[in-house]
């Protein structure tokens, strides 16, 4: 289909508070328009974005209902990030732009075009002459555009291998070079991990930690347990152990598991927090603290909330977060306690967790090659 024109549908607005998302890479902008909207029982502030790809991924996270769209911001324009959110999930769109400069206004409407629902203009301060208007203006446009269904914005888009839209348009924030994927898993962990360690392709150059909750005394058998039936080499961490290609380490059954900068593993005998040792909370925030966005955090099936505080850090240092299905988990709590915090960035099956790293492992093997030949 190509249809360049964007529908609209009228909806019904619930009766929860909308939803808003605000873009906008100035804090003075960003605080002015949480001030405005602070106090109204049926307004939610539920993010802040400083530029177009954390807009773009703060709208797959948290599926505001509506967005609130600067046009001058760094890395992706407030133009393009309405042009992939209404490719990828149409989202009603308020661009608050300003009148001084014309290459503003212009791209404004061009964000009307791209499928934007209209343009305010952007405050100028607390104790300006025109605040209760445009403060109006802003709260008017957010509850009428609330109640706006849009439809997507059909028209030919670029494609990466031959993959969806959704997938493509995430594909751009995953090619990154990582040092370190880090796995946390409870209650049904162990055959989602095999499928994963024995779908990946034998040259699999990415070092992986593990945290699985289990009873200690099988630590050491589900690792040999894994070995055998997965393409890596798998095996129980040891105090000093150092990050590799192709190995996938098992966190010991009685010891917090967390990585160096150095990539060294260090083996935490301190309390167990929220009743676990090994905590993936504690593995999470050191890879956070060493590696940053140079990490991809996994989280799978279990039974509680593990791992979330960990993820969180992880996503604010900029990993990339994936999560289990619900559908493909024997319990969904793990999952389930960061997807409602709004800090994943993927909700995967095994095999969709297996594709996404064998898409990450074949980009960074092509990098390294065309370094070799440079």
């Amino acid at each position: 289909m190509n249809d360049n024109s964007t529908v609209y549908r009228s909806s019904r607005q619930s009766a929860r508070a909308v939803r808003v998302l605000i873009a906008d890479d100035s804090p003075l902008v960003v605080n002015l328009l949480s001030a405005m909207l602070e106090g109204e029982p049926d307004i939610q502030v539920v993010g802040q974005a400083t530029n177009g790809q954390e807009a773009i991924r703060m709208t797959m996270r948290l599926r505001p209902d509506v967005i609130t769209m600067d046009i001058r911001m760094p890395k992706t324009d407030g133009l393009e990030a309405t042009r992939q959110i209404m490719r990828v999930r149409p989202t009603p769109i308020v661009v608050v732009s300003s009148s001084v400069y014309a290459s503003d206004y212009n791209s404004a409407f061009n964000a009307i075009e791209a499928g934007a629902l209209t343009v305010i203009e952007k405050p100028k301060g607390l104790g300006v002459q025109d605040y209760e208007s445009v403060r109006e203006q802003l709260l008017t446009a957010i509850r009428t555009m609330s109640g706006v269904t849009v439809v997507t914005r059909y028209e030919d888009m670029p494609r990466k291998d031959g993959i969806g839209p959704v997938t493509a348009m995430l594909h751009t924030y995953f090619i990154r070079s990582v040092q370190v994927i880090a796995i946390a898993a409870s209650t049904g962990g162990p055959p989602v991990l095999m499928q994963i360690l024995s779908s990946l392709p034998q040259d699999f150059s990415i070092p992986m930690v593990v945290v699985q909750h289990i009873v200690p005394a099988f630590a050491q058998g589900m690792a040999g347990w894994l070995s055998t039936r997965a393409n890596l080499q798998v095996s129980v961490a040891n105090e000093g152990d150092k990050l590799a290609p192709g190995k996938v380490f098992i966190a010991p059954g009685e010891a917090h598991l967390t990585v160096a900068a150095d990539r060294t593993l260090r083996l935490d005998h301190s309390a167990p927090i929220n009743s676990q040792r090994p905590s993936a909370t504690r593995l999470f925030e050191s890879v956070a603290q060493a590696f940053g966005s140079n990490s991809v955090g996994i989280i799978l099936t279990g039974m509680g909330e593990d791992g979330a505080d960990g993820l969180e850090k992880l996503s604010k240092a900029g990993a990339h977060i994936i999560a289990q299905d619900e559908a493909s988990s024997t319990i969904f709590g793990m999952p389930k306690a960061a997807i409602q915090r709004g800090i994943v960035d993927e909700v995967l099956p095994p095999e969709g967790i297996v594709t996404r790293l064998a898409k990450l492992h074949h980009y960074m093997q092509s990098q390294q090659k065309g370094q070799a030949f440079s």
